[in-house]
């Protein structure tokens, strides 16, 4: 129980006193996590609203894909994007192994669906009324698009949301493509697992208050926003 105090005690004063290693550590995480969303938001929503909006052959089959998708372990992901961008793989060239880009492109594969079927299910539940009437009101396809997309943004927010907090979470991909390298890659989960291993226990406990607080944030952001879109 001591040791469980002293931990804690020792990893709030490591907080207060705004270590310069650990907001390193922070610091990493948050900007490949943003960057990250940014981008899988960017192909992920768009992507989303086409399948929804367009009837085309096998689209039940791309949503079953993207569904089975959401299970995808991030080490299969990481293993696969390894082979991509090591020495002798297709990438290789470029040196993208154990940096932060190789960190974005793994959590871009892994909630990209996250996004797609999230934005999917937010529009598929919008009452077909809205395109028709916009369609009545001589809306060509871009302000029908827009029209949806504004009625469906709660749901649309929502999976931007939980796809940040998938990837600020997630310690797969972030090991195997960035290395763990110290003020580099280094991020919060990597970080806390380095520091278990060693035995060194206040900059893991100070990591995981940091990163549950984060997860905290995320989630109540969440459910003000589903709250609101229920409402």
């Amino acid at each position: 129980m001591q040791f469980f105090q002293d931990s804690f005690l020792s990893a709030f004063l490591l907080i207060r006193s705004l270590d310069p290693d650990l907001l390193d550590v922070v610091a990493v995480s948050l900007k490949v996590s943003a960057l990250s969303t940014l981008i899988a938001s960017l192909v992920g929503i768009p992507l989303g609203f086409t399948i929804s909006t367009t009837d085309f052959h096998g689209k039940r089959a791309v949503i079953t894909f993207l569904n089975t998708l959401l299970a995808l372990p991030t080490v299969v992901i990481g293993l696969f994007v390894y082979m991509f961008i090591s020495r002798r793989g297709i990438l290789g060239e470029l040196g993208l192994l154990y940096t932060q880009e190789a960190i974005v492109i793994g959590q871009v594969i892994l909630i990209v669906p996250i996004v797609t079927t999230f934005t999917i299910s937010a529009v598929h539940r919008l009452d077909r009324r809205y395109r028709q009437t916009a369609k009545t009101l001589g809306a060509d396809r871009i302000q029908v698009a827009l029209v949806l997309l504004r009625e469906a943004r709660f749901g649309i927010m929502s999976a931007v949301v939980a796809s940040f907090g998938r990837v600020i979470s997630e310690i797969g991909i972030s090991m195997m493509l960035g290395g763990n390298a110290k003020g580099f890659t280094r991020t919060m989960t990597t970080a806390m697992a380095l520091e278990y291993d060693k035995g060194e226990f206040v900059l893991a406990v100070a990591l995981g208050l940091i990163l549950m607080s984060i997860s905290l944030v995320v989630n109540v952001m969440l459910n003000s926003i589903q709250g609101r879109a229920i409402s």
